[in-house]
């Protein structure tokens, strides 16, 4: 059959049957993510079903995914806002560091890995899936919820440390020296700190110039730039989710409440090929050697990133439940775990891969299922009514967030 055929044959099967899985899981009142992982798992390399030749387009549609997902939570947030999040959540994120780098780190040296592998498996535990938990906030109607503040600030300063800890991995890795390492660094931190002085000093500026009356216009425009930036972001080793996310926040006034009726559900088609695309990444034949150790892990460390995510919660002043909900919010591990792994190559353990793989499939699965359980009765809608609370919310919180800035 001509590839172009089997193509469409393929994506379009695809589709039908995550359509099919998103709608049994709102009729069970859960998030769709875990079937799509799992759908991902059963037709990737080592699957009951063979692996699709349209595998490149779906990871390129997963990496767009991660972007919107990350852009429009962005623009529920002023920069105004968000920056003072950031300031109190410092100390929220070294206590994150030390809770979930450390069974790592520990579980590497118990397992003799090799130096390297040892420091990537600290990064593979550490770091929550920003993918992941930006769609089981908007799912589950959590947007504008009071601890939702401290998760995306415990996020957002983790992608933010990744500036800092993969070109010391990357160095490492190839045998590079310190100072070339020292390097990689202040030019990602340098980064970090012009985009978030440009977001707060000529964020509205920016919306001025994208907006237009005729749709087409704004969605070339924002996803446009919103690709750009991501690029950009990726090219100093700075996550493409920081980027596009600090795209979101430089949007001020009636452009936002646009862009989100715009890439909503460009959002939604796009982000369903991430979480494929997750699964995809899986062999389910390594899993099974590996799976002791990464069921071990995955305990460990989703019992102290719930203890992270709660401090991170108590910080603003949410009670009990809210800083449960923000603990298990943060279970999740995904695309920055599978990226450490591809980042060290050779350099790594060959046990590493599969640990991590493992260890990936069982936080991506079981991580939403637990945040959305330990919502209680307010997360049970999570259907439309769900969607349209937190986009209602979103509004409003934005709308409320940029008067009195500068237009």
């Amino acid at each position: 059959m001509p590839e172009p055929i089997t193509l469409l044959l393929e994506l379009g099967t695809l589709l039908i049957a995550l359509s099919v899985l998103g709608t049994i899981a709102r009729r069970l009142s859960l998030s769709p993510v875990p079937l799509y992982l799992l759908a991902g798992l059963a037709i990737g390399d080592g699957g009951i079903l063979p692996e699709p030749t349209s595998a490149p387009y779906i990871q390129t549609s997963a990496e767009i995914g991660l972007v919107l997902l990350l852009l429009m939570l962005g623009l529920e947030f002023s920069v105004d806002e968000f920056t003072e999040s950031l300031k109190r959540h410092v100390p929220s994120v070294v206590v994150d560091f030390v809770l979930n780098a450390a069974p790592g780190a520990v579980a590497g040296l118990l397992l003799g890995l090799n130096a390297v592998s040892v420091l990537a498996l600290a990064g593979a535990t550490w770091v929550s899936s920003s993918g992941i938990v930006a769609r089981l906030l908007g799912d589950l109607g959590r947007l504008r919820n009071p601890e939702t503040h401290a998760v995306l600030g415990v996020l957002v300063l983790e992608d933010f440390a990744m500036s800092i800890y993969l070109p010391v991995l990357a160095v490492t890795a190839a045998g590079g020296t310190w100072w070339q390492a020292l390097l990689g660094v202040v030019v990602g931190v340098g980064a970090l700190l012009v985009a978030l002085f440009v977001s707060r000093r000529w964020g509205h500026r920016i919306g001025d110039v994208l907006s237009h009356p005729e749709s087409e216009q704004v969605l070339l425009r924002i996803l446009g730039i919103t690709l750009v930036v991501a690029a950009l972001a990726e090219m100093i080793n700075i996550s493409a989710a920081v980027g596009a996310f600090l795209v979101g926040l430089t949007l001020t006034g009636e452009i936002t409440d646009r862009a989100r009726e715009l890439f909503t559900p460009l959002r939604d088609l796009f982000a369903a090929a991430f979480f494929l695309a997750i699964g995809l990444s899986v062999n389910p034949s390594d899993i099974v050697p590996a799976l002791p150790a990464a069921l071990a892990l995955a305990v460990v460390t989703a019992v102290t990133k719930v203890v992270a995510g709660a401090y991170a919660a108590s910080r603003d002043g949410v009670d009990r439940r809210g800083r449960l909900r923000a603990g298990t919010a943060l279970i999740a591990r995904g695309e920055f775990s599978i990226v450490v792994v591809g980042l060290v190559g050779a350099a790594a353990d060959p046990r590493l891969g599969a640990l991590v793989t493992a260890y990936v499939l069982i936080l991506a699965t079981a991580g939403p299922i637990i945040t959305r359980f330990a919502g209680g009765a307010e997360d049970r809608g999570i259907g439309a009514r769900g969607a349209a609370t937190a986009h209602e919310a979103g509004s409003t919180g934005r709308e409320s967030s940029s008067e009195g800035q500068p237009s």
